[in-house]
This record gives C-alpha cells, structure tokens and sequence, in this order.
C-alpha cells in the first residue's frame, strides 16, 4: 500500500530541529500497516491501537511511530471531532492545519524520497510563514485548537503567522469555547515552554483568545494615568519578566511563577496622594489567586501549585532587602520562609529587574546580587534553611498538659520569632528557658521537668 512520512517529523527535518516522532500515513488500513512494521524489529515492540481514530503506535528503538490510514474529514459546528472516511494522500493532506505540517515524503520503491508539497509548504518554511492549507476560516472553525497551535508554532519556531490566518484567528477567537480545557492548557504550556513566551502571550493577547482563556492576565493590561502618574503596564512587564527567567530554566513552574507574580496587582491597584499609584499587599492577594487559576486552567492542583504560590507570596522579599540595611535577623527570616526553594526565589526576583534606564537595572542586580550574597554568608553560619524551632508544638502540649489550642501557637511562633531575630541563641536550653518566660506571662505552668522533655526532644 502508498505509505509516507508526514507532519511534523518532516517539517523538522528540513530545519534540522531534533525529532523522535514520526507520523506514517499510508492509503488504506494504518493498523495492519503497524502489525506488519512491528515484525520488522527485534524484538518486536507492542502495537498499541487506537480503534476509535484508526491509529496504532509502536515505540521502536528511540523512534515514537505513529500508523494511520489516509482519510477524509468532514467537521459539525458543536464539536472538533470530525465525521471520518478512508480517502487519498491529498485528502490528508487538506485535512492538515498549517502548510508547513502537510509535508509528506514517499517510502514508496518507485518514488522513494519524494517530496510531495501540493501547498508549497517548503515555500513557507524558507520564508517562516504559518498558513493554512485552506481558508483559515473554515480551518479554524473547523478545529478551533488549530488556532492555538498556529500561535504555538509561531512561538517555537520564531514564525510569523501570515495575515489572512492571523485574522482569522481573531474571527473565530469565540470558537475556543468548544475546547476541552486539558486541550487549551496543553498548548498554553507549549507556548510558555517555548525559548521566548512572550512572542505567544503577545499573540494569544491581541487575537482576543487571552481574553476568553485566560482573563485574570488580562487584567494587568495597561497603563492608567492620573494628576499625570502613571504606572508601567504590568502585562508586559509580566512577559519581560517570563522571558527573562526563561533564559536562566527550563522549568515550566518557574516559567509559571514568573506568568503570575504581579496577577493580584489589579486587585490592590490605589492612587495615593504622596505616594502615586501603589499595589500594597499584591504579592499576598496573587498568592490566594493562584490555586482557583490553577484549578481553572485544570493544572495540578500539587506541590508545583503550591510551590508557584510560595513564589508568588515571597517574590518582593529579596527586592525589598535590597532597598534598606540587611539585617541577620532578616536575611534568617527569609532563609526560613524559602527554604529549599531560596535558589528558585532569587532566581524569580532577578528576574523582575526590569526597566528602561540601564543604569537603575545595574544598580538593582549589584543590590541583588549583595542580598544574594549575605544569604549565603547566614546560611553557611546558621544553617536556617530547612530549620525547624528546637521545641515543636506537641512538646508545648505535653509540657503544659494542654490540648491544640491558640496558646500552642503563638508559643510556636514566639519561639521561632525569638531566634530568628537573634533574641536568643538556636538551642535547646536557650529555648526551653525562653518558652517558661513567655508561658508564665500567659498564665501557664509546665507541669513535666526539663530533663524528661529534653529526652523526648532527642
């Protein structure tokens, strides 16, 4: 039967961009197809079948092998997922999203190795041009996921998506509606993996998809005037922000933290007499923001959410140190609240030095970078990261004999303040003898002696 490469494996090809997944499309059954290309390895990988899309995937040496048999594709108004009839390599090819994806190469004996390019695909990958085969109208409402990925590629790649695609993406931006959420989240995090994220975020912004996908970020568009006081337009300065971080880690989480350090600004946003345009207590606000946009945007609602929160709430921290006398007391304190993630932090606060006048960013990393340093020089001498208070809360309780209660706590945290701020030394004895002074002013007596408690503790 006629069998080809297509898609994506022989577009990245022709770049020289690394690929290990190749789709083969061949005229007639993709299923028998794989069985028999399965019995050409050894040892023969399992075939695994897709009955409802009429795919197969085998996984062969280093190779993810995708079968399917060329088909016609007719769409219904409500829904992405196509009414499907077997049909030519030209059909498939029609059926395919952008010109640059519609490339197919022959593993045919009598044309092995040909090149079939019925939309001058090749034409727009020396040009870097996104297209659609057909009228992009029809493509997108069709498929609207296809306009996100249009917006994907171009960000990958470092395309431009021509004009009559581009507006037709923002013709039928409503159409996202009908996507999954998995779906849109998927591509959202290609973009945001992608070397620069912004060219995406740019694009997903002023085609009006961001609007529908994801309108909290949307709401940091924009600089509003007053008494002539402005403020910068934090949705840029939010994708300044990503693509810096982008250029230190790979980590989509980070990326995250980065897409939504300033999101509670819009809420905290006041015009102050003195002071001008101010946004007290945002990084606080952004913090409670993050796991409903998490839940939203149905991303794991785990540690990587909480660790984007704990980002999010703690990202001013190091940037405020820098602006007065650091203090052992508080780099200890943000060593404490950090913890493992002190790299991650700082990693996030060098990245939102962003501004125009070169002079105040070189004067803002050179105060970074001292914060940066008295860290390490207070974490070398008192080892606050991953600490914990010598004297837990259930020692409290076992010690006063009472049950969890607030007592317990404000304990806990007078404690933990008291060696923070250098009040008294990091130790057992220091503690314990702290803990009887402050317990006695709230009217509690330890009913156990010191050396049975300093037992329990070890």
């Amino acid at each position: 039967m006629e069998t080809y490469l297509i898609g994506g494996f022989v577009r990245d090809k022709i770049i020289g961009r690394n690929t290990k997944d190749a789709d083969v499309v061949c005229v007639g059954d993709g299923i028998l197809l794989a069985n028999e290309v399965a019995k050409r390895f050894h040892p023969i990988p399992p075939v695994t079948v897709f009955k409802t899309y009429g795919t197969a995937h085998i996984k062969a040496e280093e190779f993810d092998l995708e079968f399917v048999g060329a088909r016609k594709e007719s769409y219904k108004s409500h829904s992405r997922n196509p009414d499907v009839i077997p049909g030519t390599l030209e059909d498939d090819q029609l059926r395919r999203d952008f010109t640059i994806n519609a490339l197919a190469v022959s593993l045919n004996k009598n044309d092995f190795g040909k090149l079939v390019d019925p939309f001058n695909g090749l034409k727009d990958l020396e040009n870097k041009i996104i297209k659609t085969p057909l009228d992009p109208l029809q493509t997108f409402s069709d498929d609207p996921l296809r306009m996100m990925r249009a917006i994907r590629f171009a960000t990958q790649l470092n395309f431009v998506i021509e004009e009559k695609t581009l507006l037709a993406i923002t013709d039928n931006a409503d159409r996202i509606a009908i996507i999954s959420q998995e779906r849109i989240t998927d591509e959202l995090n290609k973009i945001l993996a992608s070397p620069k994220p912004s060219l995406g975020f740019d694009l997903l912004y002023k085609t009006g998809l961001l609007q529908i996908i994801f309108p909290q970020m949307v709401e940091l568009v924009g600089a509003e005037y007053k008494d002539g006081i402005g403020h910068k337009d934090n949705f840029y300065h939010t994708l300044q922000v990503v693509d810096n971080i982008s250029n230190k880690t790979n980590d989509l989480w980070l990326r995250w933290a980065a897409v939504l350090h300033d999101i509670g600004k819009p809420a905290t946003k006041k015009f102050e007499e003195v002071a001008g345009w101010t946004f007290h207590g945002h990084e606080v606000a952004g913090g409670r923001m993050v796991p409903k946009i998490f839940a939203a945007l149905k991303l794991p609602l785990n540690e990587k959410m909480r660790l984007v929160r704990k980002l999010v709430e703690l990202h001013l921290r190091p940037i405020g140190l820098s602006k007065e006398e650091i203090t052992d007391s508080a780099i200890r304190r943000l060593l404490f609240d950090a913890g493992e993630d002190i790299e991650a932090l700082m990693m996030l606060c060098e990245a939102d030095i962003t501004s125009k006048n070169k002079f105040k960013v070189k004067k803002y990393l050179e105060n970074f970078q001292l914060v940066w340093q008295r860290c390490e020089e207070v974490e070398v001498k008192d080892r606050i990261r991953n600490w914990q208070p010598p004297i837990t809360g259930e020692m409290i309780m076992e010690i006063f004999e009472i049950p969890p209660s607030k007592p317990v706590g404000i304990l806990k945290t007078l404690i933990k303040d008291a060696i923070l701020d250098g009040q008294i030394e990091n130790n057992y004895d220091a503690a314990y003898e702290f803990l009887l002074q402050k317990a006695k002013e709230m009217g509690l007596v330890s009913k156990k002696s010191k050396p049975e408690i300093k037992n329990h503790n070890s």
